[in-house]
């Protein structure tokens, strides 16, 4: 089971909770407090928008549950279920043709082409993944940016400097 930390109403994962003070917090000038409270705010706001779609997508889930269960033991009639799933709103018919600008979004958002990836922060795989799928190796990034410092034999060279690879990975 996860250890929660109580702040405000929320119960956070200790794990959640320890990265937001330890790492992302930390020289961003934003107060880890003001953030659980900036977050409840937006949970409380959102709380009842959320138990509808929740309580929406349940009964979606019953008659899509129910469909199957009556026809059980019958060939699958793909044309059918499709025509269900629109009848009770699980497929909507397709929209008017529209345009998404870019306005106000971060230039490599905007401009630069790769999968927007959202990822468990808990999960620091999924997280070094979807850097990775997002702007190439991370490892590389830093590997060959000003960031590593050369200090200690960690210098930038012609070929691959051992020390400074542990220290990307450090």
């Amino acid at each position: 089971m996860t250890d929660r930390i109580k702040k405000g109403d929320l119960q956070v994962a200790a794990n959640l909770f320890n990265f937001i003070a330890d790492d992302a917090a930390p020289g961003t000038g934003i107060d880890p407090g003001a953030f659980w409270r900036a977050l409840q705010g937006i949970v409380e706001d959102l709380a009842g928008e959320n138990l509808a779609l929740l309580q929406r997508r349940d009964a979606l889930q019953l008659k899509i549950d129910d469909w199957h269960v009556t026809r059980r033991g019958q060939p699958h009639d793909p044309a059918a279920y499709k025509r269900f799933l629109g009848e009770i709103g699980y497929l909507l018919a397709e929209g008017e043709d529209f345009t998404i600008t870019t306005e106000l979004v971060d230039p490599e958002i905007a401009t630069i082409a790769g999968p927007q990836l959202v990822v468990p922060v808990t999960n620091a795989r999924y997280a070094l993944n979807a850097a990775n799928a997002r702007w190439g190796s991370l490892y590389d990034a830093l590997y060959g940016a000003d960031v590593i410092a050369g200090d200690g034999g960690c210098g930038r060279g012609a070929g691959y400097n051992e020390a400074r690879g542990r220290k990307v990975m450090d």
